[in-house]
């Protein structure tokens, strides 16, 4: 089991952890940190635990802003999976379309070939 030890306004706090996290958790209490020190500039020293309130609530709305970009991201992602299927069909369809166009367009050049063949051999 690790153990850190991280201060938060001024005030230091032993946490354990996983082995191999230690690093993990000292960043994030290093990100708590910053925004209690931007409570802290803003409103002053109003106390650890309205400090340590207000950074949480700050760092939670940051979360769900992220949550719900990646909602919107995943939305996104499924519509464009659609267009792509649908995209997908209709390149099919014109392929086949263009297959028998151009198979058509040989059957008749074949067609021409074989009757001005037939003409000039009667002109001789």
């Amino acid at each position: 089991m690790g153990q850190v030890s991280v201060t938060l306004n001024g005030r230091t706090y032993r946490l354990e952890c996983g082995e191999g996290e230690e690093a993990h958790l000292i960043a994030l209490s290093e990100y708590l940190g910053s925004h209690m020190e931007t409570m802290k500039h803003k409103f002053g020293q109003v106390g650890d635990d309205r400090l340590i309130l207000m950074a949480s609530l700050m760092v939670t709305d940051e979360l769900w802003e992220a949550r719900r970009q990646l909602q919107e991201l995943k939305g996104a992602m499924a519509e464009l999976r659609r267009d792509r299927s649908t995209a997908d069909e209709s390149s099919k369809l014109l392929r086949t379309d263009l297959a028998d166009t151009i198979s058509a367009a040989a059957d008749r050049l074949e067609q021409l070939s074989q009757r001005f063949a037939g003409h000039a051999s009667t002109r001789r």
